[in-house]
């Protein structure tokens, strides 16, 4: 449709002023991500915790681990889940509605949190394939989140701070990461008093006390609380006016629910939707040449540089940890009990959250709108390439005692710039460029190739990073390339994700509709690398 013609409800959402709806959907579509980031990090909290109760081994020097493939499965099944969870709730969202879909997955999100804490039986196989099997399924049903809290956030904002409003979604992601680390540190705090016992080196069984078995299923199952609080008020909001209109075909629904929303009246243009519905230029699938000569190299730019970023992002988070008992942020396992341990892991994510990952979202939610997608990502991703050099190459340097503060402030700045960068703008752009009845659906795919390189960067640093000494690995594992040379290989990947940026268009101050070629009939591709502001 020519520019004077979009339809007038979508024209008013566009301009409308912030206001009181806008920040009602932000918290609705947070608390979902603060939910999504609590439950997929809280499990790095409790890893060591199930190898000391599990997996101990009468007379070993150190505390048992979990065996490699455990370890693995453990930490990546719900990245798996997560995967399938953006591409196919990213499709359902397009073809059921986003408001529909959105119900299922907070179910979901709710009922497995729970089961993944009660998990059966006590014995190792047991409790790891029941942990595993609720945690794969808690992974698809945050999956379901990405696309849907995206896309319809896009769908409610203005153009004007459309970025900060989806921003402000997913910097929700920062906070729950943090609650994670304080529940951890709340709750090992109360164990720790009501249940105290000795270190291991003095007493191997006595140092992980029964009532340890609580402790992290407690700590798995506090992720349900957010999520169920918001169920209500997720049931509440109406369809976007862009699915109604744009995909549904009803406009006079989309104009009746949005002069609600807006509190303003509005009329139904059935004739414009009409002609925009009934556009052949304008209803090309997913797999057609049109989209591609449209939308192949965006796709294609939001799907490789979200790969490249949770590679680096997802092996530097879950195991973060492992870092910092490298370095000796972390006493050694033996120098400290069970509950103890706990307590502090769950301090160094706490303090990485508090003084690096929130304050980047939240430093992209002030400055996208005015800076612009394209150039916080560039950004983001050559600062996070420089700061991952700076710990790699002289890492015999940083991990001597007296180097530690400075080797944690470094290593800060790499997260500060992950959020304030690629890890926030990944997730922002997609839910911009492509049409409304595609929009999920692609962002669904863009989702699922990061957590494809989260997976690589999961399963693959906890190989990688083993030391190349045989006898200095951890128990089970082969000798690896050891943390340095891994650090280094990850900050080559950030700079291969800093040149893919180029192929990401800017969407900032355009309509959905102007970026997606849904406002113009006669352009080959209004999304397009040199449409950049």
């Amino acid at each position: 449709m020519a520019d004077n013609q979009q339809l007038g409800v979508l024209k008013a959402l566009d301009l409308a002023k912030t206001q009181l709806y806008h920040f009602t959907a932000i918290v609705i579509a947070g608390m979902g991500f603060f939910t999504d980031a609590y439950d997929l990090f809280c499990i790095s909290l409790v890893t060591k915790l199930l190898g000391r109760i599990y997996y101990h081994k009468n007379g070993a020097a150190k505390p048992g681990t979990l065996p490699p493939e455990v370890a693995a499965a453990v930490n990546g099944v719900a990245l798996c889940g997560t995967l399938m969870g953006q591409l196919f709730f990213g499709w359902l969202g397009d073809k059921l509605g986003r408001k529909k879909v959105y119900g299922i997955t907070l179910i979901m999100m709710v009922v497995c949190s729970v089961a993944s804490g009660l998990s059966f039986g006590n014995s190792p196989k047991g409790v790891m394939t029941t942990l595993c099997f609720f945690r794969f399924w808690l992974g698809v049903g945050i999956g379901g989140d990405y696309p849907l809290s995206a896309t319809i956030m896009s769908e409610y904002a203005n153009k004007k701070t459309r970025g900060a409003f989806i921003a402000a979604v997913f910097a929700m992601q920062g906070f729950g990461i943090m609650a994670g680390g304080i529940v951890a540190l709340i709750f090992s705090s109360i164990f720790d008093h009501q249940f105290p016992s000795p270190i291991y080196s003095v007493d191997p069984v006595g140092s992980t006390v029964p009532q340890a078995d609580y402790l992290w299923r407690i700590i798995l199952m506090v992720g349900a609380l957010p999520a169920a609080m918001t169920y209500y008020w997720r049931m509440k909001m109406p369809e976007t006016a862009r699915y109604t209109a744009l995909v549904a075909k009803n406009i006079k629904q989309a104009t009746q629910d949005m002069s609600k929303v807006l509190q303003v009246d509005l009329e139904a243009e059935e004739e414009i939707v009409e002609k925009v519905v009934q556009d052949p230029k304008l209803n090309y699938g997913l797999f057609s040449k049109e989209f591609l000569r449209r939308h192949g190299l965006p796709l294609l730019g939001t799907t490789s540089t979200w790969f490249l970023l949770d590679i680096a992002f997802y092996s530097q988070n879950l195991f973060q940890k492992d870092i910092f008992s490298a370095i000796g942020w972390i006493p050694g396992a033996a120098t400290m009990n069970a509950i103890h341990e706990v307590f502090k892991i769950g301090r160094a994510q706490t303090l990485i959250a508090l003084c690096s990952t929130v304050p980047g979202y939240w430093f992209t939610v002030a400055f996208i709108d005015i800076m612009g997608r394209f150039a916080i990502q560039l950004m983001g991703f050559f600062f996070m390439t420089v700061f991952m050099f700076a710990i790699a190459f002289p890492y015999d340097h940083w991990i001597k005692p007296d180097n530690r503060i400075g080797f944690v402030i470094i290593y800060s700045l790499t997260f500060f710039f992950a959020n304030f960068g690629p890890n926030a703008t990944t997730f922002v752009v997609p839910a911009e460029i492509f049409p409304a009845r595609l929009r999920s659906t692609c962002h669904g795919i863009s989702a699922a190739a990061g957590k494809a390189g989260a997976i690589v960067g999961a399963f693959g640093f906890l190989y990688a990073a083993q030391s190349k000494d045989k006898t200095k690995t951890d128990a089970g594992y082969p000798p690896g390339i050891g943390v340095k040379n891994s650090l280094i290989m990850l900050g080559v990947i950030n700079f291969v994700g800093m040149l893919m940026t180029f192929l990401v268009p800017e969407s900032k101050g355009k309509s959905l509709e102007e970026l997606s070629g849904e406002n113009d009939e006669t352009a080959s591709s209004v999304v397009s690398t040199s449409g950049r502001n």
